[in-house]
């Protein structure tokens, strides 16, 4: 059978294509942008909020997303955490995500704007970096088996542009080469503080060896010497460091007999945490990642959530939170007061409101072109044309649910190119909230009611 290689698999989510907010120099909205169509007023606001975050400048507020469904909320607040930085933690919850049996609702918010709080932690490293021009196993007796052989020490030279060093590595380093089974030609790395050793790849020009998975990996051989004082960069949130900082305390018990660990971190263990990253930043080794914690549906939110998050804006280490909703006029939950978007009037005026509208045609068509485009889908016009239709007569959500099914049934018909009839035939076999709501209508003597 011959070696066939896979394509990588990709998950396409609703907002793959949102790359930012789509904003000239002068923060002017382009109508197509960086995966955003339309919603220029919108655009232009999340990007002057954007400024405030990097300014430092937002403390102490929050951002309320409103309009009506398939408007675009949730990419807006993509796109803001986007703007914002790669490695910027990003937390999408919906409001009825907190009514949790496992742990409690302050337990479980505190939780949610830990992890979006991001540390960047900045380290010099002691290691070797270069390509290995050999490598030599030594092997002896296992000490509990005499008929297994186990690595004992490993003898390898590393190469870069302008260097060459014979290292003598003992028996940990050793088993390490064996099991990322490293070979002439590998470019490796070799950290002397944690004694942990990579593979980087392939050194350009050297093939892809016995290692498959190295075919495509293909890496510069280093340059400057072997050794050297390298900077790692890499952050974690908070709450990866509670959860790192809770499982040291772990019992034994717990350990042996696999007991459940517990899922509430006690408030010593995060101040201690929190002591000791403002240690790190006082040292100039870390800094705050202000990171996004998107809230949508928040009507669904309870009036005692309301009151911990508007608490939880006030604190010195808060993440830019984002509620998003599709309410007008309805009941705060919990309470039997009507406000605007169900949310207590309170935490509505300290928060800045960005508005979003329903999506024109125009709009409509460039988003299920764009959306087209990432699926790797090819649409007759007249096909498109059909989907911008249910977009403008039920919504752009159906419209875009669409796409696969009308993909398919093209398939099943042996051709690669969606034509109107895949799509009329999907419309057919998968209703819109229009159509199901007539269904029930007629079929309302039939149906199960409370």
């Amino acid at each position: 059978m011959p070696v066939v290689e896979l394509r990588e698999w990709e998950r396409i989510g609703a907002h793959s294509h949102i790359r930012g907010l789509g904003l000239d120099e002068r923060g002017k909205a382009r109508h197509v942008g960086d995966g955003m169509v339309g919603q220029e007023e919108a655009r232009e606001a999340a990007g002057v909020v954007v400024d405030m975050i990097k300014e430092g400048r937002f403390a102490g507020q929050a951002i309320l997303i409103a309009g009506p469904p398939g408007s675009g909320k949730s990419a807006l607040a993509i796109a803001i955490a986007r703007e914002l930085g790669e490695d910027v933690p990003v937390v999408m919850l919906t409001g009825s995500e907190i009514y949790s049996a496992e742990v409690s609702k302050t337990e479980f918010l505190t939780q949610a704007l830990r992890k979006a709080i991001g540390v960047r932690i900045r380290e010099m490293r002691k290691v070797y970096e270069g390509k290995v021009t050999e490598v030599k196993i030594e092997y002896t007796t296992h000490p509990l088996n005499p008929y297994m052989r186990v690595p004992s020490e490993a003898k390898l030279t590393l190469e870069t542009r302008d260097e060459r060093k014979s290292l003598k590595a003992d028996q940990e380093y050793a088993i390490q080469l064996v099991q990322l089974g490293v070979e002439e030609g590998d470019v490796i790395q070799i950290d002397t503080d944690s004694g942990r050793i990579v593979k980087l790849g392939r050194a350009k020009g050297e093939g892809a060896g016995f290692d498959l998975e190295a075919r495509g990996r293909e890496v510069e051989v280093p340059s400057g010497p072997v050794a050297k004082e390298k900077e790692f960069v890499y952050t974690l949130t908070l709450h990866e460091l509670d959860v790192m900082r809770a499982r040291a305390g772990v019992d034994l018990a717990s350990i042996i007999f696999g007991l459940q660990e517990r899922r509430e971190i006690s408030p010593e263990i995060r101040a201690r945490v929190d002591r000791e990253v403002r240690e790190l930043i006082k040292q100039g080794k870390a800094e705050f990642v202000p990171g996004v914690m998107f809230i949508d549906e928040a009507s669904m939110l309870d009036i005692e959530t309301f009151a911990f998050l508007n608490r939880a804006i006030e604190q010195e280490l808060s993440p830019i939170i984002i509620f998003a909703t599709n309410r007008g006029i309805t009941r705060v939950r919990g309470t039997d007061m009507r406000t605007p978007h169900g949310m207590p009037l309170d935490l509505l005026d300290r928060l800045l409101v960005i508005l979003t509208r329903k999506y024109n045609a125009e709009e409509i068509r460039k988003i299920l072109e764009i959306r087209a485009e990432k699926e790797d889908i090819d649409l007759k016009d007249e096909a498109l044309d059909a989907l911008v239709d249910a977009g403008v007569q039920y919504s752009l959500r159906y419209a875009a649910q669409l796409l696969i099914p009308s993909w398919i049934l093209a398939r099943k018909r042996g051709s690669s190119i969606v034509e109107k009839e895949d799509v009329e035939r999907a419309k057919k076999l998968f209703a819109n909230v229009k159509r199901s709501a007539e269904y029930l209508e007629s079929m309302k003597g039939e149906m199960i009611a409370e």
